[in-house]
């Protein structure tokens, strides 16, 4: 029999792709979708099944982090071999704005499905999606004994969660595990997220339909992988023979300005004359640097990233290209895949 998963954000960028590999490897894939007057579901509607079609392989359930009882529920009648926390108040700087929230569904939403686990009596695997945002102002490199030292409510939500999911596998001897993941982008990324914002004015600049980008803090360095190949990373943590913490990271560093300068490049543009500075986009506390070590991910689960910073810049401004060059002909434009 095939396998079965349950995975929250499953909308998002990492939710999307995950869902695709674990459909690959003949999963039965089940997300939590949260109820909206408008859909948010661009990212997996080529992987969408409607109710009508017999033995879906990909099913969508409306629940909510902040629901424990539904989650119990689901967890109950759907009794997945493995869960995939990803859902999350994922914006670091929208979490200084929304500080309660992002602490309620981002901290307290991983301990409502731990408890909806152990409460259902369910048998499963269970995936934290941990962050480097936790590491904060310790110093680079950082690794999965690096001490945590959070500069933002997101940052602070994500330790509580980290420390949660340790406390139920020590606790209660469930296979919980956290995936300490550093930045990782791709077309899909959110359009607010620093990466995105930059490779869409790219495009948007090169077609004529944007003049400036806004930016803050050009020299926060950071470690930016490939989304696609983060997932893969996800699933082997679920496969490896015991529960155990890993970092995931490429080990490259690269600067803002960096990633900013490649991106304009690529497109045949000199980024001095289009970006400039505006203070409204800078953290109250900065994170200054964020550079993984991978070294217990390559050795136990052999994973290994391939597409690195460069890569990943030119990779999203060509998706955005193409997005706007579809636009302007009118196409009917969905996010790359």
């Amino acid at each position: 029999m095939s396998k079965s998963a349950l995975i929250t954000g499953v909308t998002g960028q990492d939710g999307s792709y995950l869902a695709e590999l674990l459909l690959s490897k003949g999963y039965t894939v089940h997300g939590l979708l949260r109820r909206s007057s408008s859909f948010n579901t661009e990212r997996v509607d080529h992987i969408y099944q409607g109710p009508q079609q017999p033995e879906r392989s990909f099913v969508l359930h409306h629940a909510d982090l902040t629901d424990g009882v539904a989650l119990v529920n689901l967890l109950r009648d759907l009794r997945p071999d493995e869960v995939y926390n990803l859902g999350a108040q994922s914006h670091v700087r929208v979490s200084f704005d929304a500080p309660l929230y992002t602490g309620d569904v981002t901290g307290l939403g991983a301990l409502r499905l731990l408890e909806a686990i152990r409460a259902s009596g369910i048998e499963t695997r269970y995936y934290q999606a941990s962050s480097s945002e936790m590491f904060g102002a310790t110093p680079p490199p950082q690794h999965e004994r690096t001490p945590f030292h959070p500069r933002s409510p997101y940052g602070a939500a994500k330790v509580f969660g980290y420390w949660t999911t340790v406390n139920y596998r020590e606790a209660y001897g469930m296979y919980a595990v956290n995936g300490i993941l550093f930045n990782h982008e791709s077309p899909r990324r959110g359009e607010t997220f620093v990466t995105r914002k930059v490779t869409r004015a790219v495009a948007r600049i090169r077609a004529g339909l944007q003049d400036r980008l806004y930016l803050g803090n050009l020299d926060a360095v950071r470690d930016w992988g490939y989304a696609p190949e983060y997932v893969d990373a996800m699933w082997r943590m679920l496969q490896h023979h015991e529960p155990t913490d890993f970092v995931v990271a490429t080990g490259v560093a690269a600067t803002v300005r960096e990633f900013v300068e490649t991106a304009f490049a690529h497109a045949g543009l000199d980024w001095n004359k289009y970006v400039r500075y505006d203070p409204k986009y800078e953290r109250p506390s900065e994170v200054d640097a964020l550079i993984g070590d991978p070294a217990k991910a390559h050795r136990l689960l052999g994973w290994k990233p391939e597409v690195l910073v460069e890569e990943l810049a030119r990779i999203m401004v060509d998706a955005d290209m193409r997005q706007v060059a579809d636009q302007l002909a009118g196409a009917n434009v969905r996010i790359d895949r």
